[in-house]
C-alpha cells in the first residue's frame, strides 16, 4: 500500500451494514511507480476514486432490493464498490471495474473487512473494452461528470451490454447526461428516469435521478 492516509466509514444499506476503507480526504495522493500517470489520472483526480459518494449509497440502495434474475452484472467506475459489495452480500454474479490502480487493492480489503468473498474485478478502460465480456445488468454512479464521459461509457456499454441488458446509473443531476442518453438511445435503450434524493434532508423536486435503460 503506498504512503496515503485512510479513515474507516460505516454504512447501513437495509440490512447490509458494515465498514468501508476509505482515503481520509481529498489530498491524499501515492504514484511512486507511475501508474496512474500512465493511465492519464492526474494529481487532482487521483483521490477521487477513494471516497464514499452519495451517488454510490443512493446506487447501493437500489440494487439491494431489486430482482437480479441469475444476471451477470458489472459495476463500471466502481471506486469503494459499494454497489457490488451490497450485491456480493446478496450472493449476485456481480464483477466490479474501475482504472485506478488502487481501486482493486480497495475493494478487496472492503470485501475482508465485511466477511464476503473477494469480487471479481476488471481492470477497465472504457475506450478499449474487452471483446469476450457481456452483462445483462451494467450499474455505475456519478459517472457523467466530464464532456467526454458520455463518448466514453456509451462505447463500453456498446460492447459489454449482452443483447437483452438493462443499464442503472445514479446521476446527481449532471448537465452532460443527455448526451449520453442520446447516444444510448441509438444502441437500443429506452430511458426511464426516476427522481431520488441524494441526501437525507433534500426536499423535492430531486434534481438527482435514477437513470434505467432498457433494451430488449
Amino acid at each position: 500500500m503506498p504512503d496515503i492516509k485512510t479513515r474507516k466509514l460505516s454504512f447501513a444499506i437495509g440490512s447490509f451494514q458494515g465498514r468501508l476503507r476509505a482515503l481520509r480526504d481529498r489530498i491524499q495522493y501515492s504514484d511512486p511507480d507511475g501508474a496512474a500517470e500512465r493511465a492519464g489520472i492526474c494529481s487532482a483526480s487521483w483521490s477521487l476514486f477513494g471516497q464514499l459518494w452519495p451517488a454510490s449509497k443512493v446506487l447501493a440502495g437500489f440494487v439491494k432490493t431489486m430482482d437480479l434474475k441469475d444476471r451477470r452484472i458489472l459495476e463500471l467506475g466502481c471506486g469503494l464498490g459499494l454497489p457490488s459489495l451490497t450485491l456480493q452480500y446478496r450472493g449476485a454474479n456481480i464483477t466490479a471495474s474501475d482504472y485506478h490502480p488502487l481501486s482493486q487493492t480497495f475493494l478487496q480489503y472492503n470485501s475482508r473487512l465485511n466477511q464476503l468473498p473477494d469480487i471479481n474485478f476488471l481492470q477497465l478502460d472504457w475506450n478499449n473494452p474487452p471483446d469476450n465480456e457481456t452483462y445483462e445488468l451494467i450499474i455505475a454512479s456519478d459517472v457523467l461528470y466530464d464532456p467526454s464521459l458520455p463518448k466514453s461509457l456509451s462505447h463500453a456499454i456498446e460492447k459489454l451490454a449482452s443483447p437483452v441488458c438493462k443499464v442503472l446509473l445514479s446521476c446527481p443531476g449532471r448537465g452532460y447526461k443527455n448526451t449520453f442518453s442520446r447516444k444510448m438511445e441509438k444502441l437500443g435503450f429506452i430511458l426511464t428516469e426516476i427522481p431520488v434524493p441524494f441526501g437525507p434532508d433534500e426536499k423535492p423536486p430531486h434534481k438527482g435521478r435514477l437513470l434505467s435503460y432498457i433494451r430488449g
